[in-house]
């Protein structure tokens, strides 16, 4: 089964929760590595620990860990036999290199570092790579981005914008970038490419917003407000766990349009991602 074996790397990360099931179910033995707490094997999936001893060969690999943290185990991947690595990386690169935040400009440092790490160091020792660079992932549950939006909107019952927010957004299924991994693992034109992958509907950042106080059950109350004091409340709320990484750069783009072109994934990976349909969310 070695040509069916699998390590994946940032198993217990949001995506990483949807590809585990999704691979045993296509036939693949999985070796799932994490720093969280080990867990109990299941058939076809067997957890283990960092740093990487892989304890048989294992030809492909799929990292939904930071990219930037994968230069640091590729030594490891190439001595359990790695021949295919698909990391997945972020449309962030390209989206917060403007950003008047110093944290999403380390962002935007590391992801470039981290691709450029793995394109140059793959091709120095004859292995094939895929970079996936999703927009905005989402789940209703785990995720940082509208899941932290419905969890500010239910502590404070409203959300503040800035302007009209009118600029548009992709929002992508975690289970959607899943698949996309997944598919990046077999596709013989994949090699050699990076993919924007981005949500199968186009929207305002007003509208996405919208959408989350409507699977709430509530009528949206949008405080618009400008850019000053936008900042001071992002201050403010990044006290919150779930929002510690928000910043006035959020600001910044809801007017700007982060809108990603999908269609070579979908002619190579075969992508097809969901419209942004919300559910009920988790209490």
């Amino acid at each position: 089964m070695a040509e069916r074996r699998v390590g994946v790397l940032g198993a217990s990360s949001l995506v990483g929760e949807w590809l585990l099931p999704m691979l045993v179910e296509a036939g693949w033995q999985v070796e799932a590595f994490s720093r969280a707490a080990a867990r109990a094997p299941q058939p076809a999936l067997r957890w283990q620990g960092l740093p990487i001893r892989a304890q048989a060969q294992i030809a492909h690999w799929i990292c939904v860990a930071p990219v930037w943290v994968l230069p640091e185990h590729l030594e490891a991947m190439r001595a359990a036999g790695a021949r295919r690595i698909v990391a997945l990386s972020s449309t962030s690169r390209f989206t917060k290199g403007e950003s008047s935040d110093a944290y999403e400009q380390s962002v935007v440092r590391r992801l470039s570092e981290g691709e450029e790490t793995l394109q140059r160091w793959a091709s120095e020792h004859g292995i094939e790579w895929v970079i996936l660079r999703p927009t905005l992932i989402y789940d209703q549950a785990r995720d940082q981005n509208i899941g932290a939006i419905a969890r500010l909107i239910r502590r404070l019952h409203c959300f503040p914008l800035f302007g009209a927010a009118a600029g548009l957004r992709q929002p992508i299924h975690a289970q959607d970038v899943a698949a996309a991994s997944m598919a990046a693992l077999t596709a013989t034109q994949a090699p050699g490419h990076a993919y924007n992958i981005s949500g199968g509907e186009t929207l305002s950042y007003r509208e996405m917003v919208c959408r989350v106080f409507a699977a709430l059950g509530r009528r949206p109350r949008l405080l618009r407000i400008p850019l000053r004091l936008f900042r001071v409340a992002m201050a403010c709320v990044r006290v919150l766990p779930a929002c510690r990484h928000w910043s006035s750069g959020m600001a910044e783009r809801m007017n700007r349009d982060l809108v990603f072109d999908h269609s070579d994934a979908a002619r190579d990976l075969g992508f097809a991602p969901r419209p942004f349909i919300l559910g009920k969310f988790p209490d």
